[in-house]
């Protein structure tokens, strides 16, 4: 493995978000790393890949600056990059939560469970544990016994949360997400509307699974990740599969995005069935016009209908 990944946000105060993201991307381009990183007034956000030197020198620069001197790193081998370009936005917010009156993280964030505390909570009958990603991620792997909000996307929590309320008010909560900067704002958020025991999954799930302790027990499935991997395993003691195919519901875990550009939703699908639906999530999506799976297999009309037709006939 001659590359790494890495994966880590800060919040802290940034005061010309547009300008730091200038100089940033320039010398992120330097190292000839690659990824995603979004800066805003509140701190940074950051998965990017790049050779084990060139990350070295990142993780050292990022270190040097008093500003970002505690930054933790979720660090995972490669065997290339995990991403194609290199991106530094400027942004509102670094997670999308979109309240009216925000959360700073820094001074209102629930408590931190390091691994094995967090496993202790996951076997604790007392303790509620909620899941804050998108159901697309939850639906890939999941912490055993976690709660699923029937949620699309983050900003969507807050309100199901009230809608669930009942269910959690009087409970311990404990909440994870990927790497922990969704937990840092949502659990404050929690204590902010009410509820009294908040805790989060310290480093989230990429810290827990290659912690020596856990080794990813309890965890079943696989993480999804926001980049070329699409997901990575967590459980090195006991794995169980638990995506769904779209289609047949058979065991599966391997996503693709609905070929049809206006809808793009995720789904766990098989090669077999990508293929029989045109890369599509549905009947309407594969006879889209501008059906992205045909377009990338030169399918010919002829050939599109005579899919279509047996799509029908299912």
């Amino acid at each position: 493995m001659d590359y790494r990944v890495l994966l880590y946000y800060q919040y802290t105060p940034i005061t010309d978000p547009k300008q730091f993201a200038k100089e940033h991307l320039a010398f992120c381009r330097s190292l000839d790393l690659k990824g995603r990183i979004l800066v805003a007034e509140e701190g940074i956000n950051g998965t990017l890949s790049g050779t084990k030197e060139a990350t070295d020198q990142y993780m050292d620069f990022m270190h040097q600056d008093e500003r970002f001197k505690d930054t933790f790193f979720k660090v995972d081998e490669s065997e290339e990059h995990a991403f194609k370009k290199m991106f530094v936005r400027p942004r509102k917010e670094l997670v999308s939560l979109n309240l009216e009156d925000d959360i700073d993280p820094t001074t209102l964030t629930g408590n931190y469970l390091e691994p094995e505390e967090f496993k202790a909570a996951l076997l604790d009958e007392n303790t509620v544990v909620i899941d804050a990603r998108n159901d697309y991620e939850y639906d890939l792997g999941h912490f055993r016994g976690a709660v699923r909000p029937d949620i699309r996307a983050f900003r969507e929590l807050p309100e199901w949360i009230r809608a669930n309320k009942e269910k959690f008010m009087d409970k311990k909560v404990v909440t994870y997400c990927t790497g922990g900067i969704r937990c840092e704002k949502f659990s404050g958020w929690m204590l902010r509307e009410g509820f009294e025991d908040v805790a989060q999954l310290h480093g989230g799930i990429a810290n827990y699974g290659k912690n020596p302790a856990t080794k990813g027990e309890l965890w079943d499935g696989k993480m999804y990740v926001f980049d070329e991997r699409i997901s990575v395993e967590i459980n090195q003691v006991d794995k169980q599969v638990v995506g769904k195919e779209w289609f047949d519901g058979t065991p599966c875990e391997r996503y693709i995005n609905c070929s049809n550009p206006e809808c793009n939703r995720q789904i766990l699908v098989s090669e077999e069935n990508e293929a029989r639906y045109l890369g599509a999530c549905s009947y309407d999506c594969a006879c889209h016009e501008h059906n992205r799976y045909a377009a990338e297999h030169g399918l010919t009309q002829a050939e599109r209908q005579r899919r279509l037709a047996k799509i029908v006939q299912m």
